[in-house]
């Protein structure tokens, strides 16, 4: 996977100030459509199983189909897409199955990112996780999901920084967009954004405490605590 940037689009696809959308691709035309189209899967405003037709896209883009048509093959690498033959692209419906392993994959990584941490992380590491935390509550408080939803990736995105593993941090990273898609939809759940800031605070207390043995259990938990938000809600996206 190549180097990951953030890139913010609004509705119309077109660049937006401020947001964490981290994609791994270039910064072009192919990217830019692709870039958009994530945003909307992952926001939920693309739905699994939608249809995604390369003339309605195209219009949208004012280009032709040929781009649209590699932002979508992009998409599909990423786990997002769906490409049949002699069928229109779609919006991926995921698998209970892919669901629980994916997330069952997540929270042993996250544990693991929870070991190093209490063993490498310095007290100003901790010191902005907690700013991140702070960010997490405010949102909360706003009840803003959008804004949540980008400090809780800001928070995770940085537990793999200050763990100091790098392949760890590759292993995450490529997990990708359809990670992001997963989570929104979890913390946009009743009682989700409670439920994470919860566990955050827990987990902060731990690495506070140098608990490496609860720091993990936590950590797992939490990912598995998303999984059956998940699992429960009826999610028309999971078959």
């Amino acid at each position: 996977m190549s180097s990951l940037s953030v890139v913010t689009v609004d509705n119309e696809g077109k660049a937006a100030p401020g947001g964490s959308l981290r994609v791994p691709w270039p910064d072009s035309l192919v990217g830019t459509i692709a870039t958009a189209i994530a945003s909307d899967i992952v926001a939920g405003r693309l739905r699994a199983g939608d249809d995604l037709n390369s003339v309605e896209l195209a219009r949208r883009f004012e280009t032709s189909r040929t781009p649209v048509r590699e932002a979508l093959l992009l998409l599909e690498k990423e786990g997002l897409v769906d490409i049949e033959s002699r069928r229109r692209p779609r919006v991926k419906r995921w698998t209970r199955v892919e669901v629980r392993e994916l997330y069952l994959v997540r929270s042993t990584l996250y544990a693991l990112v929870a070991e190093l941490i209490v063993a490498a992380a310095t007290d100003e590491d901790l010191r902005l996780l907690r700013e991140c935390y702070e960010r997490l509550v405010k949102a909360a408080g706003a009840g803003d999901v959008e804004a949540f939803f980008r400090a809780n990736v800001a928070f995770r995105d940085l537990e793999a920084e200050i763990c100091r593993n790098t392949q760890l941090r590759r292993m995450l990273d490529s997990l990708g967009l359809r990670v992001l898609q997963l989570r929104h939809y979890s913390i946009s759940l009743p009682g989700g954004m409670r439920d994470s800031i919860a566990d955050r605070e827990r987990l902060i207390h731990a690495y506070d405490d140098r608990d490496a043995v609860l720091a993990a259990a936590l950590s797992r938990s939490t990912v598995l605590r998303a999984l059956a938000r998940i699992e429960q809600s009826g999610w028309k996206g999971m078959e």
